[in-house]
């Protein structure tokens, strides 16, 4: 096993892969992941929200906006249509880069690294923290110079200060030409989606597992975007990002897509 796996304390990765239904987590993650459910009853319902939004936008970008490359920063653990699956569906030729420094996302590596024979996929094991190392990283497979779509799904929540996290942001899209994008989602507290469970299930997460979180408003959350033009129809509820039901339930996660002029 690898040694930087940690089994007596909940990871982020592994109570993601648990509320999502996984089977790639310890019995600690599902202790943590069912205490923070009875904080935040509809907890799973986000993470849900979450991946169906990824869904939706990287069918849009690669169908619909001819993007052909993605970095996906903060992978997390292989599930059903990860971003390269996506992504090839639409665009055979498409090339993934993913980036992740959690030690059991790594060993589940190989599982990312397929490829539609017309693509590429690769994984690089680096901290969202350091963006020009990721940036470095990336080229060997990404072409920075034509459009990349930058993805942060749930990731600078764990970046607690507001801004280096704006910082880490720029840094990656200064280094992407017109034409590219950014993608995030984000948790926060704002009651107007329901956020108030979050707060108490949070406090409870930094106390029990790692690495520690934090939400953030609508105003912090829309300041990542800034000198981008956000997509149609803004920042919402991710559950809310052009979904194809009417009947999609809000979910404290703002989701928007942003555009580089």
């Amino acid at each position: 096993m690898n040694d930087r796996i940690r089994t007596d304390i909940a990871h982020n990765a592994r109570v993601w892969n648990y509320w999502l239904g996984g089977k790639d987590n310890y019995p600690v993650d599902r202790a943590v992941g069912a205490q923070v459910t009875g904080f935040y009853p509809s907890i799973g319902e986000v993470a849900r929200a979450d991946r169906a939004f990824l869904g939706r936008v990287v069918t849009h970008l690669a169908a619909g906006e001819g993007v052909r490359q993605f970095l996906d920063i903060g992978t997390g653990l292989p599930t059903a249509d990860n971003t390269h699956e996506v992504a090839q569906r639409a665009a055979p030729d498409a090339r993934i880069v993913y980036v992740d420094n959690d030690p059991i996302v790594l060993t589940h590596a190989r599982a990312l690294l397929t490829s539609a024979p017309e693509g590429v996929t690769e994984y690089v094991d680096a901290d969202a923290h350091d963006p020009a190392g990721i940036l470095e990283a990336a080229s060997a497979t990404l072409d920075l110079s034509r459009p990349v779509a930058v993805m942060m799904l749930g990731i600078l929540n764990f970046v607690l200060d507001t801004d280096e996290a704006r910082s880490i942001v720029r840094t990656l899209m200064a280094a992407v030409p017109s034409g590219s994008f950014l993608v995030l989602t984000h948790p926060t507290l704002e009651p107007e989606l329901g956020g108030e469970g979050n707060e108490a299930a949070m406090a409870f997460w930094n106390e029990n597992a790692t690495p520690p979180i934090t939400a953030r408003t609508r105003e912090e959350f829309t300041s990542f975007f800034e000198g981008l033009d956000l997509l149609e129809p803004g920042v919402v509820s991710c559950s809310r990002w052009r979904p194809s039901s009417r009947e999609t339930h809000v979910v404290a996660q703002f989701g928007a897509v942003g555009r580089k002029p």
